[in-house]
């Protein structure tokens, strides 16, 4: 029987590698098995399958105070068994991005692999651009990984990509971001979360919860699948929560959101392979 591994551990290259915390293998397993049964359930009914990695990184991430290396979302995406047919890679920093490509042309130099330079925020036409045509005879089906460190997604980004049939898999930093940082955002002068809801107005909406600081990541967290949901998606029943092992805080969600019932049903397949989360309904 087939079984895909998403945690491939390596050996440093000398290129830039990044470090990340040990809660990072839980969203690789979770992002990888999903890539895997994605391209392997609808390689026979889609001419194009698509990756899209929105803050790609380097391909390569060390797990604080050890030497363990992984391969980070988008060499694991290359390495699913039936791949993609387009690869398209997006990271602001140009070390990284320098290094991604340099182990994608090492690791990988036949698969179609595009890369951005820029915030995903402002390159989102050109990754837009970069899938291919869309026709009767060429169809297409992409799934998009959206792993940003805060809550520096804007929502307008996912409304771009939303407008087409296309599966996501968003990490939302509702806790080591916006609970952290409820004061700062209550501020008029502070226009994240207006951004990552895409609404200017959304105090007017917060004031009527009483708990505020309780209330936040659960307003928050309706308000976005609102937001899929406008766009055609279904909303999500629970979600990933992430804790820090040693000290078992919350830290992330993972949200999953899909237009088709069968997204629904891959990813209920997969979250089995998530050791060690736990869902959060909210």
């Amino acid at each position: 029987m087939r079984k895909f591994k998403p945690l491939i551990e390596v050996d440093d290259d000398s290129l830039k590698i990044p470090e990340v915390g040990n809660w990072s293998t839980k969203k690789w397993s979770l992002m990888g098995a999903y890539c895997d049964i994605f391209t392997n359930g609808m390689r026979n009914m889609w001419n194009q399958l698509v990756y899209i990695d929105l803050f790609a990184g380097s391909g390569f991430a060390r797990i604080k105070n050890t030497n363990r290396i992984y391969y980070s979302s988008p060499l694991i995406a290359l390495s699913v068994p039936i791949k993609f047919d387009k690869y398209i890679f997006c990271e602001k920093d140009p070390e990284l991005l320098f290094a991604l490509k340099k182990r994608v042309t090492r690791l990988f130099p036949d698969q179609n692999v595009s890369f951005v330079l820029g915030d995903a925020n402002d390159e989102i036409e050109e990754i837009r651009n970069l899938m291919p045509a869309y026709s009767k005879g060429n169809t297409r089906l992409p799934f998009c990984f959206v792993d940003p460190f805060s809550l520096e997604l804007r929502f307008k980004t996912i409304q771009t990509l939303g407008q087409d049939l296309m599966d996501f898999l968003i990490l939302m930093a509702l806790y080591m971001d916006a609970n952290r940082n409820l004061n700062n955002y209550l501020n008029d002068n502070n226009d994240k979360i207006a951004l990552f809801t895409g609404d200017n107005n959304w105090r007017s909406e917060f004031v009527g919860y009483e708990n505020k600081q309780r209330d936040f990541i659960k307003y928050l967290s309706d308000k976005y699948d609102q937001n899929m949901m406008d766009l055609g998606y279904i909303k999500p029943a629970n979600k990933h929560l992430v804790r820090i092992a040693s000290s078992n805080l919350p830290l992330y969600y993972l949200a999953f959101y899909t237009k088709h019932n069968r997204g629904n049903d891959f990813y209920k397949k997969v979250k089995k392979t998530a050791t060690g989360q736990t869902e959060l309904g909210l």
